[in-house]
């Protein structure tokens, strides 16, 4: 009894340490209450939880697998494990193997409510999402939203996925609903920007980026803004310092700006809204073998979204070059493996 009252005690000091910010002395007041009960699957759980905010992400897979093993019915960390196998290791087909097993209702796992039902379905739509299967990921979302209609990111998450599949208005619908219902969510207010620049709302857009920096600056920075003819020096340059043969090689393909991919063309070449550029044609390698007229190829570079990944306008003049790079290298004949192992992926 005084080793549990002592394990409490210590995961007690360690969530008020991990709150004051204080990552070494919350775990080791995790370390104490698991000398105190080895297998205390709490402490496995808030040490993984601690060791993901700190970016130490292996070590927090770890500490999940071990809360998880120590106790197979503890529902938090099956959730967190799934979060990170999604967020940050990229195990997509895993994490949805993991949310099914949750859902099957095995005896030696915790048997969902309707809300933990609801997270792991916006846990399986975020998988979804991440391997490009949208359609798959608004229906698992909505049905989240449906079971929790009060939980905004679910609502903040469906504007995500109506934006990238370019259905504006009804992704500002329930992006706006999202707003509402959590006014600090910079997820929300950020993707409730890019619908409003979509629809024309430049002043209602700006607005928003501004409120999304301000909520949380490191992940939504402004967007470097130059006047239109300081990017077409940019891109005119960005071209000039490309090798020559590159450069006669692309002498014939025509390099565009345009502030925004229109609707036709996400919906002919499949692209996210927020695509920097494409080359739209035949690539060189390919011409000799296709009837289709070489005057189609063309690259476009797409303004408002390039300023939108760049702080500085240092960083948007070299991801300029980087992405016409990029394109260019399509028209050469290079896939996108190609590119990665050159750096202009």
């Amino acid at each position: 009894m005084k080793d549990r009252d002592r394990y409490w005690d210590c995961l007690d000091q360690a969530m008020e340490a991990s709150h004051g910010g204080r990552t070494e002395e919350a775990l080791a007041w995790l370390d104490e209450a698991l000398k105190a009960h080895p297998h205390g699957a709490e402490a496995h759980n808030g040490r993984g939880e601690i060791l993901w905010d700190a970016g130490r992400v292996d070590e927090a897979l770890y500490e999940l697998e071990l809360a998880t093993m120590a106790d197979p019915k503890f529902m938090t960390a099956h959730l967190n494990r799934i979060e990170l196998l999604i967020e940050e290791r990229g195990e997509h087909e895993h994490a949805l193997q993991r949310c099914d097993e949750l859902l099957a209702g095995r005896p030696e796992l915790p048997r969902p409510d309707r809300g933990t039902e609801a997270e792991i379905h916006y846990l399986k739509a975020k998988a979804l999402f991440y391997l490009d299967d949208l359609e798959g990921s608004l229906f698992l979302v909505r049905r989240a939203a449906k079971v929790a209609p009060d939980v905004p990111v679910y609502r903040a998450f469906e504007g995500q996925i109506l934006f990238e599949t370019a259905r504006f208005e009804e992704g500002r619908r329930s992006l706006e609903q999202a707003v509402l219902m959590d006014s600090e969510s910079a997820h929300a207010v950020y993707h409730l920007a890019l619908v409003l620049e979509r629809l024309g709302e430049e002043d209602e857009a700006d607005r928003a980026f501004r409120r999304a920096h301000a909520l949380d600056p490191d992940h939504y920075a402004l967007p470097a803004r130059v006047e239109d003819a300081v990017f077409q020096r940019a891109s005119e340059d960005a071209l000039a310092n490309l090798p020559r043969s590159i450069r006669e090689a692309v002498e014939n393909v025509p390099i565009l700006v345009r502030d925004l991919p229109d609707e036709d063309l996400l919906r002919e070449e499949n692209v996210s809204p927020t695509i920097l550029g494409i080359f739209i044609g035949v690539p060189r390698t390919e011409a000799a073998l296709t009837e289709q007229a070489r005057d189609v190829n063309r690259v476009i570079l797409f303004k408002k979204n390039l300023e939108k990944v760049c702080r500085t306008r240092a960083e948007l003049v070299e991801q300029i070059q980087t992405t016409l790079q990029h394109e260019i290298g399509h028209y050469l004949g290079l896939d996108d493996d190609d590119l990665e192992r050159i750096g202009l992926a």
